[in-house]
């Protein structure tokens, strides 16, 4: 089901870690950012926006994880947006014959094992490099964009109703996931990043992260710290004492200390190879 969270922008959330799709009104239609993860919240999103007579007339993938680039023949064939990097990522991944076979066997030992739609994944059409806003006629949506999380990773701020769209940043119940392979400066590359949304944050009324819950606009700079914290801490080798990590992780979300294991045990291989302090 689609929530409304500001004027024109409506929130539709998985129950699969509580991955946020969502709905922007304009004139002729919606641009559907980051559609959902099985099949049947595709075709839940596509039915309300039937019955609201609203199509979709322009898509848009915040990043190239599998999660942020599947599509439905039930929402159309509407233009697929993304950043020319994270266009390029998928080409990349397409290029691959059993790159999808490997993304659904990924999720035999989930929740969803046989339930995602991976026959349009990843057509997104990239926009060029340095494109400030996405071509649609609706609400003016700019693209922050940065090499955080992954390859062309873009924010999307939409001005006239105050609403940040953070793609798989400022969650409530990941930690930040660093580029830690795909970047020369994983946790610079982040800083920078973080120092980009801190730039609009002021002006921002609501957040919608890619994975937790949705914000308001008191949570942003603390979201905000909050990652910055994390990550300074990898940078210097402490102990991060996040409440995301651990005992205080919320229930459901243990799993997240494996990730945050998994970026420390990369960070050292890199510094290993490279010859440079951690």
């Amino acid at each position: 089901m689609l929530s409304q969270v500001a004027e024109g922008v409506l929130v539709h959330q998985s129950e699969f870690v509580q991955s946020n799709a969502v709905v922007v009104q304009g004139r002729a239609g919606v641009l559907l950012i980051d559609p959902g993860v099985t099949g049947s919240e595709i075709d839940c999103i596509a039915n309300d926006l039937r019955e609201s007579g609203r199509p979709v007339v322009a898509g848009f993938s915040t990043h190239p994880d599998w999660d942020h680039v599947l599509w439905h023949a039930r929402l159309g064939e509407a233009p697929r947006y993304g950043t020319d990097r994270c266009a390029a990522a998928m080409r990349d991944l397409l290029s691959d014959a059993g790159a999808k076979a490997r993304i659904a066997a990924g999720l035999l030992e989930t929740e969803i094992a046989g339930q995602v739609p991976l026959d349009l994944l990843g057509l997104i059409t990239g926009l060029p490099a340095e494109t400030a806003q996405i071509p649609w006629e609706g609400p003016g949506v700019r693209i922050i964009e940065h090499q955080a999380h992954a390859p062309g990773h873009a924010a999307l701020f939409i001005e006239e109703r105050g609403v940040l769209v953070a793609g798989d940043m400022l969650s409530d119940v990941l930690v930040p996931m660093l580029d830690v392979d795909g970047t020369a400066d994983p946790i610079e590359e982040y800083l920078a990043a973080l120092r980009l949304l801190e730039g609009v944050a002021g002006d921002v009324d609501v957040l919608v992260p890619g994975h937790g819950s949705v914000g308001g606009a008191g949570e942003v700079h603390a979201r905000i710290e909050r990652d910055r914290a994390y990550v300074l801490a990898l940078r210097e080798g402490r102990d991060p004492s996040d409440p995301r990590v651990g005992p205080s992780a919320k229930p459901g979300w243990e799993w997240v200390s494996d990730v945050h294991t998994g970026q420390l045990q990369g960070l050292a291989r890199r510094s290993e190879r490279d010859g440079t302090p951690r």
